[in-house]
């Protein structure tokens, strides 16, 4: 709930933020996340701390808030952003340029390393105003995939001055949002509601195979891929539901589960525990969907506070497959969902979920770390 969550204020408009990723062998919690914004004048990429830990008040809450070590100007506003390392992270505008930020932290300061200008663009790259909005990215270092709603792709390769490979026409409507499914395949949503997968191995520019939503052509706007069982992707889209895909099955969704009220925004599944899936909403919520066996032995305090759970059973899902999220078997037969933010009315434009934390952004101007959502 809201009460477990340390806001700060800022005076932009929240559009991404993101943890930046822990060396493979730390157990440290998360300790630095990014932020940038969009709708404002002068749009930054912000780089915070999330604030000092030995300082516990009476009650055993933590006292401080996420402390800005450094930021930068953005041009445009800033539609998604990934962190490619440790240092440096990957930022798309709606002028279409891609940059590289680096972030130096002897100084605490961060510079442009390195721009891709308009890798995305309406007509022509030179004319001025042919900039096209870069609408998703992913990076699995050192190779940065871009989708624009020119319905470009772009697969560019830190240190290198031009594109790896471009597919200019790779789609007719907006691409939304782009993933790995493997090191050489890419998943993309698009505005009517198609998921296509990419072999980047292939020379021809055509998707190896495409689903589709029936009917309905619902923009999808976020996807994520299940992070141990890679032919589970869940996305979210313009009317609010999540679906559930196995891209080895059929082309059409395993389930669809009735979400938020308005627009989905992001779709994440925790990297390390992916029972749990976390979404965000233009209606001002935020779900922690939550299908780890021992739902029904869970204690009942979930169930106060203003946190409002519900329960679905599993038999409104096709069972096809076995995994938590797809799963036929009887003891999972429920999964439970809390809003975290019962009482938000602007929308939550973006989270992220790294170990115990989870930080996320909004419409109002404020960023949010909850610092224990298994709790």
């Amino acid at each position: 709930a809201m009460e477990d969550a340390c806001a700060k204020f800022v005076s932009q408009k929240i559009s991404k933020t993101r943890w930046r990723p822990l060396p493979a062998a730390a157990l440290q919690p998360p300790d630095l996340f990014a932020t940038g914004s969009w709708d404002n004048e002068d749009n930054r990429i912000s780089i915070w701390s999330v604030g000092d830990f030995g300082n516990v008040g009476l009650n055993g809450e933590f006292q401080s808030e996420p402390q800005l070590l450094c930021d930068i100007r953005h041009n445009g506003d800033v539609m998604d952003m990934q962190f490619l390392d440790q240092e440096r992270i990957v930022v798309a505008s709606s002028t279409g340029t891609v940059t590289i930020f680096r972030h130096h932290q002897n100084n605490q300061t961060l510079s442009a390393n390195q721009r891709w200008e308009k890798a995305h663009y309406h007509v022509d790259q030179e004319t001025s105003c042919g900039g096209a909005a870069c609408t998703g990215i992913v990076c699995n270092n050192p190779e940065i995939v871009t989708v624009g709603e020119d319905g470009r792709i772009n697969l560019f390769r830190a240190d290198q001055k031009d594109a790896v490979r471009t597919i200019h026409n790779a789609d007719s409507s907006t691409l939304h949002a782009v993933t790995f499914l493997r090191t050489t395949e890419i998943l993309t949503v698009n505005s009517i509601g198609q998921l296509k997968i990419w072999d980047l191995r292939q020379q021809r520019n055509e998707p190896s195979q495409i689903f589709s939503l029936t009917g309905d052509r619902v923009p999808l706007h976020c996807v994520d891929r299940h992070p141990n069982q890679q032919h589970i992707v869940a996305t979210g889209g313009q009317d609010g539901m999540l679906s559930i895909w196995d891209i080895r099955q059929d082309t059409m969704p395993v389930s669809l589960l009735n979400a938020h009220e308005a627009e989905m925004w992001e779709v994440h599944f925790h990297p390390s525990n992916p029972d749990h899936l976390f979404t965000c909403s233009e209606d001002g919520s935020l779900w922690h969907w939550d299908t780890s066996t021992d739902v029904a032995e869970k204690p009942s305090f979930l169930h106060q506070g203003g946190r409002s759970t519900t329960h679905f059973s599993h038999s409104t899902i096709n069972q096809s497959v076995i995994s938590a999220w797809i799963s036929n078997d009887p003891t999972k037969d429920r999964m439970e969902i809390t809003n975290l933010i019962p009482n938000q009315t602007l929308s939550v434009n973006t989270l992220d979920v790294l170990g115990p934390y989870l930080v996320y952004g909004t419409d109002a101007e404020a960023i949010y770390v909850n610092r224990q959502i298994f709790a």
